[in-house]
Order: structure tokens, then C-alpha cells, then sequence
């Protein structure tokens, strides 16, 4: 990574979304992630809403081959999936991280097993190994070709799990806590990555014209330890670690939840001699800046919030315009307003300009405190009221289809099985991984489905996936790995697997409201049920011997035949 830093051009004020999902979505529209549906990581609004034009789209229109290998996060099911948004090869993992409710069952970053073009497929090694080896035979494969390639890893996120030998050389430094030597071992791995993609591109003899780009998705985590007591003046700035001197990290409003790296490195471009670029700048407008680059053309006008950063790139900044970004932090993770997750009005944000930050109501000249550890509000009132009402004019526009959903779509001929999970719950408290699953989380909550094709379909309510093969009242036992070899954290096998003693089952979708019995040795509860076409709501319950009452944390739909 410092090599390609030493060769590239370098976004030094460049803003992403301080989450994952949100990031990804406007990467890929050239849109803030707000006004294209996706501003959370679950609760069925992480889906890029199906009427917007992603980057791979346009891409492949132009005669591109298109890749995505790792992390996707903008939707498992159809119409979200990575080949219902331009991807013409995908090999990726289920929800956000590995491990997730919608990944498959049992994953833990070795030998996983994760979905080629839609369908299960094992894998041996560690994970980023995985993704990085498709990409270098993709590379090999297309050489001759255009191509896009979308590598987006799930490292260095937690579970930390990594190779022993990246973690070691972290472990006798006095300053490097395990959970750092762990985060930074991962980060050892990607660097490793990224140098075999780069040989590769170098063996195939197009790295002079090939366009490279490194961005991260949000700011820091474990890097850097913060207060975050709201009575002092050091909130959110780093006790311990490494920030960059900055105040905040990941879901901050601060500039190190949202402050992010992106090199860009194009040889035959004269992008490689290592430059820096400070205007202010952000993901949304990479989508431009390459249809600008490549001269793609699109099938029709599209409404970028984004603008072509190329000009820059060029060294001609001279009518480069004035401009106010934003970013805010929608996820609120256990609170009642994750219930239907509509955006919250006035939290978590930053307006931005090249001189101003004002967070909240916080206002930090950047120019000359990019600490963010005075707030001058009080002496630049002015500032604070037109950039308060640039916020208003901003929300009222990027907010105008929050109200409406993203449903799972019910169309037989484009995806045979529907799979809901917990993850994906509009609910109270959202069940999101599968030590979640495991523990049993006590929770409930519905999907919105959009049936485009009428009939009679099978519904099964699962307490485990079908993968498992474990009977509703069965135990999870979790596999285990040579620790010779891996570092695998603990805290992904707790808590420990719960038994749940469900009697009976009750399925709620449209008009149709039956309940079933359930055995113990029964692995799921079938309903048969006409779906109409259009929207609705469907929900489950799962009653115990207790009296408790659960949600399906797994629902399959598929057309009687």
C-alpha cells in the first residue's frame, strides 16, 4: 500500500459514508446513499433500490467485462444481487461480513463456503486469499479484454480472524493490544494482496493501462482507541493507537468516521508519479470521474450528486467549484427506530465544506484545527445558519422516497428460492449475525415482499437454514480449526449454541394467517399459500412449551410446481 500511495494520485480530503453499506451504495450510483435506499446494514435497508444504474451497468453497456469478488452488502436476493446489477461474474460472501445471518451457515473466514453468480460453492483458504485469487485469474483471463474488477474485502473487520503468521509479528510490542495485533494483521494480509494483484496485472502486461483504484469504506476502528464521554472536551479523540490526529472513527460524524483514503494510479494516464490533491472530495464522484476517464457512454442522462474529479487529475483546477458535501450515521443498532428504519432527521451529520466542518451544531475552521477540538460556532454564526440551511434544502431532497420500501421481489423465473433472513427484518431489535441465530435472540419482525408472479408457493419457517440440516429444537455445534495455523477469536463461537423448544408455528402474509404444529424432529414448518401479485407483509411467529414467542429467523418461498 505505501507503494502504491509513493505512485499514485492521492485524495487527501476524500469522505465516504461513516458505515459500510451506505459507502458501497454511493460508490456504486454516484449518489448520496439516502437517496438511493441503502443507509443502514440491515433491516432491508441496505437494498440498492432496483431502478438505479450502478457503475458495473455501466460498465458492461460499454462493452466491459464485469467482476466482483468479496463483499457486496447492497442485497442477497433478487433484484439486489450482484448479477442483477452488472455484474457478469460475482464470488461473494452473504450480508456485510462473514458470519452474518444471510451468509451461509458456518462460515468463519477458512474453507467457506460462498456464492458464485447466485449458487453455493466451497473455497479453500483464508478469505481475502480467496477474492484475491479470483481477481488474479480473472485479470489472467480477460487480459485481452476490457474489463472492471470490484474487489471489495470484508477485512479488517471483526471477528478478526487471520493466518497466525500475519498476526505474530504484532504480538511482542508492548503498545499492540491482541484485538490490535489482530486488526493489524489483517491489514499485513491485504497489503500481501495487493502486491500479488499488482504482479499480476504486471505479468500480463497491462498494469500501464490499467486504472487501479484503493479506497477504504469508513474510518477507522480498531486502530485507535477514543473517550467518548459526553462531558469531555476530548470526545472522540484518540487516547491510544493511530488516527491521523483525527477526532471520531467508524459511524462518527467526526472527521475520522468519514475521512478515507483513495489513491488512484494509472500509469499510461500519468497518474504514477505520486501527487497530492486537497480539494474536497468523495466517493460518489469515482462513478463520474471514470465515465469521464474511459469515456463511457450511458444509456440515458443520469443525476449524479457526484461530479468527474478528472480535471483535477489533469492539474486543472481553475474553475473548479465551490462545494458543500454531507455525510451522516443512520445506524442505530438496538434502538425502536430501527422498527421501520427511516432516516432520522438531524443525526449523526457533518455538512462540509474546504474550510468549514460544522457537525451537529458544532462548527471547526478545518484550515487551521483539522483536529475538530475547537468549536467556534459561537463566533461564526453566520457560517453555522447558511450551512444549517444548506442541510435542510439537502435532507427535504435525498429523503423524498425514505417512506417507501425495497421488498424482497417473489419472481420464480428470476430466482427460484426467496430466502429471508433476521437480518432483514423491519423489527425492534434486529437478530444481524449468526451468534445472534445461535443464542437465539429473542425478537420479532416482518419482511415486505413484491410478488410479481401470482401462485401457489411454499412457505417453510426455519429456526436453522436449510444448509444445516439441523432439526428446529437441534443444537448448533460449531467446527473448529487447527490453532497451530489460525487465529480464530473466540468470540465468535459465543455465545454458545440455544436450544429452542418450539410447539408451534404461525405464518401471516397477505390474508392467508395459519399455525402449524411442530415435532422435535421436524427441521422446518410448511405452509402452502396464494400469493397475489403486488406488495405485502409477511411475519412469523415461533411459540415454545414456555409461552415465548420468536420470529423465524430463516424463510424460504417457492413455487409449487
Amino acid at each position: 500500500m505505501d507503494r502504491l500511495y509513493q505512485e499514485s494520485i492521492r485524495l487527501t480530503d476524500f469522505h465516504v459514508d461513516p458505515m459500510c453499506t451506505p459507502t458501497r451504495a454511493a460508490l456504486m450510483t454516484g449518489r448520496y446513499s439516502t437517496r438511493v435506499g441503502a443507509w443502514l446494514t440491515y433491516g432491508s435497508r441496505n437494498h440498492l433500490r432496483r431502478d438505479e444504474v450502478t457503475m458495473a451497468d455501466v460498465f458492461r453497456r460499454n462493452g466491459y467485462t464485469t467482476a466482483i469478488f468479496g463483499k457486496w452488502h447492497l442485497g442477497d436476493s433478487y433484484p439486489f444481487r450482484p448479477g442483477d446489477r452488472g455484474f457478469d461474474e460475482s464470488f461473494v460472501h452473504g450480508g456485510g461480513v462473514i458470519g452474518e445471518a444471510p451468509d451461509y451457515w458456518g462460515n468463519d473466514y477458512y474453507d467457506d463456503t460462498y456464492f458464485r453468480n447466485g449458487g453455493p460453492e466451497r473455497a479453500k483458504g483464508y478469505c481475502t486469499d480467496v477474492w484475491f485469487d479470483e481477481a488474479i485469474q480473472f485479470v489472467e483471463n480477460k487480459r485481452r479484454q476490457p474489463f472492471f474488477l470490484y474487489i471489495p474485502t470484508n477485512a479488517p473487520h471483526g471477528p478478526r480472524h487471520v493466518p497466525k503468521k500475519y498476526v505474530d509479528p504484532y504480538r511482542n510490542n508492548p503498545d499492540i493490544n491482541e484485538d490490535r495485533a489482530l486488526f493489524y494483521g489483517m491489514i499485513a494480509n491485504i497489503d500481501e494482496n495487493i502486491a500479488r494483484l499488482r504482479e499480476s496485472l504486471e505479468a500480463s502486461q497491462i498494469a500501464e493501462n490499467t486504472i487501479l483504484i484503493f479506497l477504504t469504506d469508513n474510518g477507522g476502528t480498531a486502530g485507535a482507541r477514543q473517550l467518548r464521554s459526553l462531558t469531555q472536551d476530548k470526545n472522540h479523540v484518540a487516547v491510544d493507537g493511530f488516527n491521523a490526529g483525527m477526532r471520531g472513527n467508524k459511524t462518527s460524524a467526526y472527521e475520522g468516521g468519514h475521512r478515507a483514503a483513495c489513491f488512484v494510479h494509472w500509469p499510461q494516464g500519468g497518474f504514477d508519479t505520486g501527487h497530492d490533491i486537497p480539494r474536497l472530495a468523495s466517493h460518489f464522484d469515482l462513478l463520474p470521474t471514470l465515465i469521464d476517464l474511459c469515456d463511457l457512454q450511458t444509456s440515458k442522462p443520469l443525476a449524479f450528486d457526484g461530479i468527474s474529479l478528472a480535471p483535477l487529475f489533469r492539474g486543472d483546477d481553475s474553475r473548479w467549484p465551490a462545494r458543500t458535501l454531507f455525510v451522516h450515521n443512520q445506524g442505530r443498532k438496538g434502538a425502536r427506530e430501527v422498527y421501520e428504519g427511516f432516516p432520522i432527521k438531524n443525526k449523526d451529520f457533518c455538512v462540509m465544506t474546504e474550510r468549514w466542518r460544522m457537525v451537529g451544531k458544532e462548527l471547526y475552521d478545518f484550515r487551521d484545527n483539522p483536529g475538530q477540538t475547537r468549536n467556534v460556532a459561537a463566533q461564526h454564526s453566520d457560517v453555522v445558519e447558511a450551512l444549517s440551511r444548506k442541510y435542510e434544502v439537502w435532507w427535504e431532497d435525498v429523503t423524498r422516497r425514505s417512506k417507501e420500501y425495497t421488498p424482497f421481489v417473489v419472481n420464480p423465473a428470476r430466482q427460484k428460492t426467496v430466502v429471508l433472513t433476521c437480518q432483514s427484518w423491519h423489527g425492534d431489535t434486529i437478530p444481524y449475525n449468526q451468534q445472534h441465530v445461535r443464542s437465539a435472540l429473542k425478537s420479532n419482525g416482518y419482511w415486505m415482499i413484491d410478488v410479481e408472479q401470482p401462485g401457489k408457493y411454499r412457505v417453510e419457517l426455519r429456526r436453522w437454514p436449510r444448509e444445516s440440516d439441523l432439526a428446529m429444537r437441534d443444537k448448533f455445534e460449531h467446527r473448529m480449526h487447527d490453532p497451530t495455523r489460525y487465529d480464530v477469536n473466540s468470540r465468535l463461537l459465543e455465545p454458545a449454541s440455544q436450544t429452542l423448544e418450539i410447539d408451534t408455528a404461525r405464518l401471516k402474509v397477505g390474508d392467508f394467517d395459519a399455525e402449524s404444529p411442530v415435532t422435535p424432529t421436524d427441521k422446518a414448518a410448511r405452509f402452502h399459500v396464494n400469493l397475489a401479485t403486488g406488495e405485502q407483509r409477511i411475519q412469523s411467529w415461533f411459540t415454545t412449551r414456555r409461552g415465548e414467542i420468536y420470529g423465524a429467523y430463516y424463510v424460504y418461498i417457492e413455487m409449487v410446481q
